[in-house]
């Protein structure tokens, strides 16, 4: 006997939750064109819809760093403060939209100073922006919590500052740490001071790890780095034989160490080849932590209805099955086991079992 079909609409009710998102990766398109033209940026094209094309377009190359490469065009208008205040703001209203409740926003500060703002102006301004888009959000009804993630660039030598920046603003807003960035040739060990100070201070951190990079990146951000989730890691996969997992598959199922996966992302960069055969489903079924996430929504064009609507289209998911994600993503967020476990009981739940 066949579970019932879920609608579009009954999943876009359903409350979300949101671990791996990039703030640079989630402009609306028509903001994109409008900030643009204020700071004399040139665009592939003004049409909003028609950019939204491109991206899409852009981003299905199969190759991780051409995927990056399409962010010029968003962090050209975020070096203003009037640029982050709005792309944060909006980038809120744009979750509650979506049915989120809970999500984190990762972002690196070290590339949104090139109009002139300091590092802490930078992280003060998409703070400022992210509040007002709550405070809007909740007076619409649709309330949703966003903490902050600092990313340190793996390419650069910076991460080690931005940890600093992530200690100090820690009581603001900002709940963790990440680095990201291409992944091949850059390993997570060569940050290991960061990594270090953020775990001396007990700030949380997760790495991109086990996408453009295989096992050894995802053995080196657990084991020689300390990271408490993985960003992707869709390559876990290369440690499971038959169902059997290895020594590190063990290890991150056994600890409950959550997996960030992004399943249209993934497509495009190449660590996933279908919806259907994404490893998410596999993982889940082998007892994983997986959690469901968008990672960039400009870039991928998606959102987190459309990824679970894939899903359940494209991979047989059923209702628990999205409602195990949101519970995995709510217990492994970085914010106090208390907040965790009230936006469990009060909202997710309840939320479900409203929703059906």
């Amino acid at each position: 006997m066949t579970a019932p079909r879920i609608d579009i609409d009954t999943i876009r009710r359903l409350p979300k939750a949101v671990l791996h998102d990039h703030l640079d990766g989630g402009l609306r398109p028509a903001t994109l064109v409008e900030l643009a033209g204020t700071v004399g940026h040139t665009l592939p094209t003004t049409d909003p819809q028609a950019l939204a094309d491109w991206y899409y377009e852009a981003a299905n190359s199969g190759d991780l760093v051409r995927y990056i490469a399409t962010f010029e065009h968003t962090l050209a208008v975020m070096q203003t403060r009037e640029g982050l205040l709005r792309t944060a703001e909006e980038y809120v209203l744009d979750l509650a939209e979506d049915g989120v409740v809970y999500g984190e926003v990762r972002y690196a500060p070290e590339l949104m100073v090139n109009g002139g703002l300091t590092l802490p102006e930078v992280v003060e301004t998409v703070q400022e922006g992210l509040a007002a888009g709550m405070a809007k959000a909740a007076a619409a009804g649709t309330p949703v919590r966003v903490g902050t993630l600092l990313c340190g660039m793996r390419m650069f030598d910076r991460t080690r500052e931005i940890a600093d920046l992530a200690v100090t603003f820690r009581d603001a807003g900002v709940v963790g740490f990440d680095i990201a960035g291409a992944e091949d040739g850059f390993p997570p060990a060569d940050h290991l001071a960061a990594f270090e100070h953020l775990r001396g201070e007990s700030v949380p951190f997760t790495i991109h790890a086990g996408e453009a990079h295989g096992l050894p990146s995802i053995q080196q951000a657990l084991q020689v780095c300390g990271a408490q989730r993985i960003g992707h890691g869709v390559r876990i996969t290369e440690d499971i034989v038959d169902g059997k997992l290895g020594r590190l598959a063990g290890w991150v199922r056994d600890r409950r160490i959550a997996l960030e996966m992004c399943p249209t992302s993934n497509l495009q960069t190449g660590a996933a080849t279908s919806i259907a055969e994404h490893p998410i489903t596999a993982l889940r079924d082998l007892g994983f932590r997986v959690t469901l996430n968008t990672d960039n929504r400009l870039v991928s064009g998606t959102t987190m209805t459309r990824e679970m609507s894939l899903l359940v289209e494209e991979a047989g998911w059923t209702v628990e099955d999205l409602r195990t994600v949101t519970v995995n993503a709510v217990k492994s967020a970085f914010i106090p086991f208390d907040e965790r476990n009230a936006l469990l009981h009060d909202v997710v739940l309840p939320g479900y079992a409203a929703a059906l």
